[in-house]
């Protein structure tokens, strides 16, 4: 029973629910209007919905010959190139994964309350803070932003576009990482410095193991991330799947475009079908 005499919650708890619907709605619907996304336009060959309605045509007749005039010397299907454009997307996700994963590992551990051997005093508390400044700092911009930032400042360059994948990998990881060292329950950790152990101790046959599997769990899902967007790196130059769907686009050959669509398709799926038999296990 709530305080009103009836099953649920309390009146004051009901009604902050109620208005907060009312806000996020009132609020989308003036997002509409200010962007006036179903306004009439002109619909001209070339342009607006009748592109729609080609590029969508062909979702069931892929081409998997090339629509245009191939390069000379090279096959005449698209599958030699979409499959060298997948590598390079994996070798990018996992270069971005090798890169975050240590980063966000000591930037998560000084994150942790677990990370220190006296949490409470003003420069742990201080340490942890600024720490968790930083990773929510790296894990604001898209991977996008920090790609044209990073392209901007250096170029085009391999390592560039993985280290725009890795900071804001390494600022969601770190994060994470805090907060599962932080829930691991405290009572092995004490066990253990009731017989004699250090603070490092403590943590390396306490802590750790207990957080492990849930970390690597966690890790392997931020690797189908990161495949995902290393396809976005291709609207650069790079030589993922997404350049080749930018090039096939802006050619309208909107059957390559669906090809190599279900090429992504299929390496996303794929990892991710592998990453999730893998956490089962790890967390079993």
């Amino acid at each position: 029973m709530g305080p009103d005499g009836v099953t649920g919650a309390p009146v004051g708890a009901r009604g902050v629910r109620r208005w907060t619907l009312v806000a996020i709605a009132l609020a989308g619907a003036f997002s509409l209007a200010q962007l006036d996304l179903f306004a009439s336009r002109p619909d001209t060959p070339g342009s607006g919905w009748s592109v729609v309605g080609r590029f969508l045509s062909h979702a069931l007749t892929p081409a998997w010959s090339y629509e245009g005039t191939p390069v000379p010397g090279a096959s005449a299907d698209l599958w030699p190139g979409a499959l060298t454009a997948a590598g390079s997307t994996l070798l990018f996700a996992v270069a971005a994964l090798g890169l975050a994963l240590p980063v966000a590992s000591g930037f998560g551990l000084l994150a942790s309350r677990r990370g220190w051997e006296e949490p409470t005093r003003w420069r742990a508390r201080t340490a942890r803070r600024l720490t968790r400044a930083l990773l929510a700092t790296l894990r604001s911009l898209h991977e996008l932003v920090w790609a044209l930032v990073l392209l901007v400042a250096v170029g085009r360059i391999d390592a560039a576009a993985a280290v725009a994948l890795a900071l804001p990998a390494a600022g969601i990881l770190g994060k994470v990482f805090a907060e599962l060292l932080d829930e691991v329950p405290a009572h092995a950790g004490q066990a253990l410095r009731a017989a004699g152990a250090s603070s490092w101790q403590v943590f390396c046959f306490g802590v750790l193991p207990a957080a492990l599997p849930d970390l690597l769990a966690y890790a392997l899902y931020r690797f189908e991330c990161a495949v995902r967007a290393s396809a976005t790196l291709g609207f650069f130059g790079f030589a993922t799947l997404g350049l080749l769907i930018r090039q096939s686009f802006s050619s309208s050959h909107y059957g390559e475009v669906w090809a190599y669509l279900y090429v992504l398709l299929g390496v996303v799926g794929a990892v991710d079908l592998w990453s999730g038999a893998v956490r089962r296990r790890l967390v079993a």
